[in-house]
């Protein structure tokens, strides 16, 4: 299977690639030349080497031997015509430096056969002049006299050998002066590369900083600068305005998230724009509405009013004048009579009785004192001096703990519990004593007020049907009542930000509670879970 190998696109490669690129090929370049650079350092060493300790050696070595064959000469033709072997001092020592000048010599042209076997030719030449020339004319001269050395110079013609071996000893020399020229030639041009390459190290340089500058300038700087010009304008309140980033992709990327926040931050203001054209109309609603309450409390004070002088003045002319007949002519009428009159009182007490709950029901929470600290022991001792319960029920019919101090309406709060205990009053069992308990529980962020009797108790499935408005779960004549005394209750409690409720699970009596929000000044500091402890009520 072949793999396809996928190049990516320039024009996509992020501006850390980018950069990585441009000093990758910028170090290589510099390294291609480092190299370079070095090995014409190398080489122009070696070149100068060859100026200044070969070169150099060789060339006064080369004028030294020649020197010393022409002491050779005039050592030679000094004692030809003198005879005097004191004349023979520059031949030796002229040989001598010959031989020191060879060993000095032959070492440094081990890398230069051309120049060796020059020098080689010039020795033989040198060693053939001494051979044929000056050895017999020394030799002659020292056994036969100056005229015979000198006859012998001149017949063997010594002096064309001797011009042949420094014709040999000046080629060396011009060989070495090449060798040197060319050497110098070598560290010029290697001084002159080096300088060109270290011109292009340093154009490389400029260029790829040059490059550099430009790649970020066009995508860093000025992008950068674009996109915050774009996201002021959308700070200034254009948030439908479109935010474009070019550049780097990691620009580009920042581009888009930063759009994407725009986008989230227009939908979330239009849905502040939404909401608050929402709140606004329900505002203007709930104006609306407050106006129609205000009008409608209006009308029902009026009614008020109106039920509490105008409706109940004929009722009690009504119940006064059936009372008066009842006394004036009782027994003057017959059976049926007396029970018409007696009907017409009853309902007459009943209608009245039912206009005051029902001013009493829409009273709640209109005509308010305030709310203050109430001590709920304080308003059952009130509640059972008004029942009058300890006389005609005894000592032992109603007991309660020590109840806390609540925030709420001292009146709503004896309202509310008087027509609990009296619900349980009338609610009772006539084959045994009444008993009713007032317990106050704890909880996290309320007390729960529970009113508990051994009355005739409360069905599961009327549990919440109890506390609407004029609902009844007796006929009146077994159990005498107008049906809003628990809706009264509950529009109390729910007036003080509490709930009420029946504890269908007792199967001995009723228990009715009531949870009324824990107030920073409560008292009853610490109630446990079970009450332990009652006082008997008392007048």
């Amino acid at each position: 299977m072949i793999k396809r190998v996928q190049f990516t696109h320039p024009r996509t490669w992020s501006l850390r690639a980018r950069v990585t690129a441009l000093a990758s090929a910028t170090a290589a370049l510099l390294a291609v030349l480092a190299v370079s650079a070095a090995l014409l350092a190398t080489a122009n060493l070696d070149q100068l080497d060859v100026v200044l300790n070969k070169t150099g050696v060789l060339r006064l070595s080369g004028e030294q031997l020649g020197m010393a064959l022409v002491d050779q000469e005039t050592g030679v033709r000094g004692y030809a015509l003198s005879g005097d072997a004191a004349d023979l001092g520059p031949y030796r020592t002229g040989r001598e430096a010959e031989e020191r000048l060879y060993e000095t010599m032959i070492p440094l042209l081990a890398d230069e056969p051309e120049i060796r076997a020059q020098l080689e030719r010039a020795r033989a030449a040198a060693t053939t002049w001494r051979t044929t020339v000056a050895e017999p004319a020394v030799t002659a001269t020292r056994d036969q006299g100056p005229d015979a050395g000198q006859q012998l110079l001149n017949e063997v013609g010594g002096r064309e050998r001797f011009d042949q071996a420094r014709a040999q000893v000046a080629t060396l020399q011009q060989e070495i002066v090449t060798l040197r020229n060319v050497a110098v030639a070598n560290v010029q041009s290697g001084s002159e590369n080096l300088v060109v390459l270290l011109v292009v190290a340093g154009l490389v340089v400029l260029i790829m900083g040059t490059s550099l500058v430009v790649l970020i300038n066009r995508m860093v700087s000025r992008p950068v600068t674009d996109l915050a010009e774009q996201v002021r304008h959308v700070a200034d309140g254009a948030y439908d305005t479109e935010i474009v980033a070019t550049g780097s992709p990691e620009l580009e990327r920042l581009g888009r998230d930063v759009d994407a926040m725009r986008r989230q931050i227009a939908a979330d203001l239009s849905e502040v724009r939404e909401a608050r054209q929402a709140v606004e109309a329900i505002n203007q609603q709930l104006q609306l509405q407050a106006s129609e309450l205000t009008r409608s409390n209006r009308d029902l004070e009026q009614f008020a009013y109106v039920a509490s002088h105008d409706l109940q003045e004929p009722l009690r002319k009504v119940a006064s004048f059936c009372q008066l007949l009842q006394r004036r002519y009782a027994g003057q009428l017959d059976e049926r009579a007396d029970q018409y009159i007696l009907f017409a009182v009853d309902g007459a007490q009943r209608m009245q009785r039912l206009i005051n709950d029902l001013l009493a029901f829409s009273r709640i929470g209109r005509n308010t004192s305030g709310f203050q600290q109430v001590s709920l022991d304080a308003v059952m001792r009130d509640v059972a001096e008004q029942l009058n319960i300890e006389d005609k029920y005894g000592a032992d019919a109603v007991t309660w703990h020590d109840l806390p101090t609540v925030a709420g309406e001292q009146a709503l709060l004896e309202t509310l519990l008087a027509n609990l205990v009296g619900n349980s009053l009338k609610f009772r069992r006539t084959d045994v004593p009444v008993r009713i308990r007032v317990d106050a529980v704890r909880t996290d962020d309320a007390w729960d007020i529970t009113v508990s009797d051994n009355g005739i108790g409360i069905e599961a499935e009327f549990a919440e049907k109890i506390f609407i408005i004029f609902q009844r779960l007796h006929a009146k004549d077994a159990y005498p009542g107008t049906g809003m005394g628990l809706a009264i209750a509950k529009k109390i409690v729910e007036y003080h930000d509490g709930r009420i409720w029946v504890d269908s699970s007792r199967t001995d009596g009723a228990a009715i509670t009531f949870s009324l929000p824990i107030s920073e000044n409560s008292g009853a500091a610490t109630l446990p879970a079970v009450p332990t402890q009652h006082r008997e009520l008392t007048a």
